[in-house]
């Protein structure tokens, strides 16, 4: 069974340690800052992600669950990620649960610590990555005029 994830004061904490670390461009490569507008209140939320890159394409990985910021994202369209002096924004399209699993499976290999939020491991099959990508939904991000 899959830990489920709790914004407590530790996790925000957390997160706020990893944003600003981010933001000063530190850390692991692939940690970026995403802001999206809220789908209530239009103002920006930022949360450090990890975007998955292969080849030229990247993906958001709903790796904790279904958290606001995916709920925003759907409802927005739009992100932007930030690291260091880099900031883009992105349009962004939810894959389905087939075209998911390549990159379900390489979040699990490259950011371990988020395995325990999973019910698959490496060695599932593709079929239960499938149904995984329904707690974990990925998203392709697309610069505007693709």
């Amino acid at each position: 069974m899959a830990k489920t994830y709790r914004v407590g004061t530790g996790t925000r904490l957390v997160n706020l340690v990893f944003r600003v670390m981010t933001r000063l461009g530190l850390g692991k490569g692939y940690r970026h800052v995403l802001t999206v507008r809220g789908r209530k209140t239009g103002q920006p939320y930022s949360i450090p992600v990890d975007v998955m890159r292969n080849g030229g394409q990247r993906w958001l990985v709903a790796a904790y669950g279904i958290a606001n910021w995916v709920h925003n994202a759907r409802a927005a369209g739009e992100v932007q990620i930030a690291r260091g002096r880099y900031r883009e924004t992105f349009r962004v399209a939810e894959l389905t649960p087939e075209d998911s699993v390549p990159v379900l499976r390489q979040y699990l290999r490259e950011v371990p610590v988020t395995r325990a939020y999973f019910d698959v491991t490496l060695d599932s099959t593709d079929e239960r990555f499938a149904a995984e990508a329904a707690r974990h939904p990925v998203f392709q991000l697309l610069r505007p005029g693709d």
